[in-house]
């Protein structure tokens, strides 16, 4: 990647622009101009086909080379003024990053009144307002849908915000940390460990715990494994284990699925869900605390249903 962030390609980019275009002004300056010599009589070409269309070779209208002249003109105009060639930052000091920075800087001005409102509010507050929801709603299809769905329905591997089953916990505080500084739930791959006919002892016997259709036998052969190498995640009980993110066993919420294959791939193979940290996504404006408060209370506010 060296190659493209040498100097010799700004350089490069700029002579090949100029070029082209006074390339373009010599060529069309070459063809539509001639000299006659003392005495000579300029020649009108004239080709007849299809027996009476003729086509005579006149010289271009002067408006039309005008116009062509003119928007060459203006390309240099512009690459005088703006930027578009190479590193030059042009005349006028124009950026995409200072145009951008000069809107958010806008917007910041004009929703701050709105944000300091809800950053005097707890955030259980902050979700029953429907204003709230409306902002806080723009913000997760903004920044949290990609994964979670634009419904926050989740998928497979992305958690359901809708209902109450939370792996770390669904109070105000802990959404709160969660989003500002992200998850990573890691679960090792059991299967060296346990072996072929292991993992499905155990898969069977966490079937078990949500009362799904399992092998009674190989559960009972699989419970005494899951109480050596699961519990001290999951708690003895299957129950789970919210303060490092490890899922309640017996409920019907499945994060990869509750089929017994997908539970032996799960136990087989481990897995790593991440979320990242949002804290610089939100972005380094005045107004990112209150973002993550309205976000935060719009998660809060998706399984606080009746």
């Amino acid at each position: 990647m060296s190659d493209f962030t040498s100097g010799f390609w700004p350089i490069y980019i700029t002579v090949i622009t100029l070029v082209s275009i006074i390339g373009t002004w010599v060529f069309l300056k070459m063809q539509t101009t001639r000299k006659l010599a003392p005495g000579e009589k300029a020649e009108l070409m004239e080709h007849t086909w299809d027996g009476d269309l003729r086509d005579f070779n006149n010289p271009l209208p002067r408006w039309w080379l005008g116009l062509f002249y003119g928007t060459m003109v203006f390309a240099l105009a512009y690459l005088a003024l703006w930027p578009g060639l190479g590193n030059y930052a042009g005349l006028l000091g124009w950026t995409s990053k200072g145009e951008y920075e000069a809107e958010v800087k806008a917007a910041e001005a004009r929703f701050q009144p709105v944000y300091a409102k809800f950053m005097q509010q707890d955030i259980a507050t902050v979700a029953a307002d429907p204003d709230a929801r409306a902002i806080g709603k723009n913000l997760f299809l903004t920044y949290c849908s990609q994964c979670h769905g634009s419904n926050a329905a989740g998928a497979r591997g992305f958690p359901n915000l809708t209902d109450n089953d939370w792996l770390y916990g669904g109070d105000p505080d802990t959404i709160v940390a969660t989003i500002t500084n992200g998850r990573n739930g890691v679960m090792p791959p059991w299967g060296p460990v346990l072996g072929v006919d292991g993992v499905k002892q155990v898969a069977n016997y966490v079937l078990s715990l949500s009362g799904r259709q399992h092998d009674a036998t190989q559960a009972a052969a699989g419970k005494p494994k899951f109480d050596q190498n699961c519990a001290a995640c999951h708690m003895p009980g299957g129950t789970g284990m919210q303060a490092i993110g490890a899922p309640n066993l017996t409920d019907k919420v499945w994060l990869y699925g509750g089929s017994e294959g997908a539970i032996i791939e799960t136990i087989s193979k481990g897995r790593n869900g991440v979320m990242p940290a949002m804290t610089q996504t939100l972005g380094t404006t005045s107004n990112k605390d209150a973002k993550l408060h309205l976000l935060a209370a719009y998660v809060y506010g998706l399984s606080q249903k009746p």
